[in-house]
């Protein structure tokens, strides 16, 4: 019998995908200084308007979820992919905090459609049990590679053009993903069982399902850190981290500022994270997924807590960039992994996007509670610690899963 191959145009074609959307979603909170002074707005004006992205992102992921089921995947991602530049290109003309806050809705709804909701169904459908947790992790990846071209790109175009020509940039670029749809055509791989079974039913089985809800729960705190990063970072770094040493290694480089080394640091983040996911995919077909969800929310807390308590130098910052990256992303093909081992493939799609609804709803709540806490306080401190403390929450959570398929079940 012919083993099934790992690398498929089903998987290059989704990766492409997804590296470009998370390149332009990760960039945003290198646009938080630039825009905020332009304007003389509040630090948590921008914020809230990325932290509605990412609500949004999580209210749409489902949606999109459903419609590709429903209606095919290539016109969810079409549909996503033209909300997201009619997104950015609206926003290069945006001249008030509402205005940016609104328009951000249709950003986050076009991210959800060329995101990993969608995009990883199509990668689960197509690929075989044997190779799914592998090839989701190599999909993910490639959302990490996009993270490491997407904060830099931005902050280099940000030397030569205004924001506003730099979002319109991003518009055209997402629209050149969909040069990869062609390639998206797979088998549809799921079970007799399955097919017979309508959405409703899967759904309702899943709610039911307290392993499900632990699973939401569960993912709640790995929004709330990436978001708040994501988003905050680069200025956290910007204004507290130490001052580079022109004869450092850094400087070098041609990192001479706080503020490069904050877009180099979501930078390292991604690249790590590359690293990070594809090991979890790998150890996710090898042993229990909840018990290594449950080491890498673990890991994220210790890295948490220990960055906050010592000083902010370059040398901690990339550290903690390092460590965070490696375990930034891992979740998602352990999660996206458990939902179809537990609740099959056929609703993949939409089960996991209702999993990362809570995962976006923890995303608003880092990025708005981000730059609330920055104007109230003058610093992150408190936000560190929430993020701290839901990291260990979401750690325990997941001990509890029952990880077993529901498929042998009649409906």
């Amino acid at each position: 019998m012919t083993k099934a191959p790992l690398v498929t145009p089903v998987l290059i074609a989704g990766s492409v995908i997804l590296m470009i959307s998370f390149a332009v979603r990760a960039s945003f909170g290198v646009f938080q200084i630039p825009i905020a002074e332009e304007f003389g707005w509040m630090r948590a004006d921008f914020s809230l308007a990325i932290a509605i992205q990412n609500l949004a992102w999580g209210i749409g992921q489902p949606l999109f979820g459903a419609l590709a089921e429903r209606f095919g995947d290539r016109r969810a991602i079409i549909a996503g992919a033209l909300l997201y530049a009619a997104g950015l290109v609206l926003s290069a003309y945006a001249v008030t905090p509402g205005q940016h806050q609104l328009l951000a809705i249709i950003i986050g709804f076009g991210i959800a459609g060329t995101g990993f909701g969608v995009i990883l169904a199509i990668v689960g459908r197509a690929t075989s049990a044997e190779n799914r947790s592998m090839a989701l992790g190599i999909a993910t990846a490639a959302g990490s590679a996009g993270q490491v071209i997407g904060a830099p790109s931005a902050e280099f175009l940000l030397q030569s053009w205004s924001w506003q020509v730099v979002f319109v940039i991003f518009a055209a670029v997402i629209l050149a993903t969909l040069a990869a749809l062609p390639f998206l055509r797979s088998p549809q791989l799921a079970t007799r069982h399955e097919l017979e079974e309508s959405m409703g039913t899967v759904l309702a089985r899943a709610i039911r399902d307290p392993s499900y809800t632990l699973i939401f729960l569960g993912f709640f705190s790995c929004g709330y850190q990436l978001a708040f990063i994501t988003a905050h970072f680069p200025a956290f770094v910007t204004e507290l981290c130490s001052p580079i040493d022109s004869s450092s290694l850094l400087a070098g480089l041609g990192i001479t500022s706080t503020s490069a080394l904050g877009a180099v640091s979501i930078a390292v983040i991604g690249l790590f994270n590359i690293m990070g996911t594809l090991t979890a995919g790998y150890l996710g077909k090898r042993y229990t997924k909840k018990y290594l969800l449950f080491a890498v929310y673990v890991g994220r807390t210790i890295a948490a807590a220990v960055f906050i308590l010592m000083p902010i130098t370059p040398a901690s910052v990339l550290i903690f960039s390092a460590v965070m990256g490696s375990l930034w992303l891992a979740t998602v093909p352990l999660t996206s992994g458990l939902v179809a081992h537990i609740y099959g493939i056929r609703y993949m799609g939409t089960l996991y996007g209702f999993v990362f609804l809570s995962h976006q709803i923890g995303g608003f709540l880092g990025v708005w509670l981000g730059g609330r806490m920055y104007d109230l306080n003058g610093d992150y401190t408190l936000v560190w610690w929430i993020g701290v403390g839901v990291g260990a929450f979401s750690a325990v959570v997941h001990l509890p899963i029952r990880e077993r398929s529901m498929m042998a079940q009649p409906a």
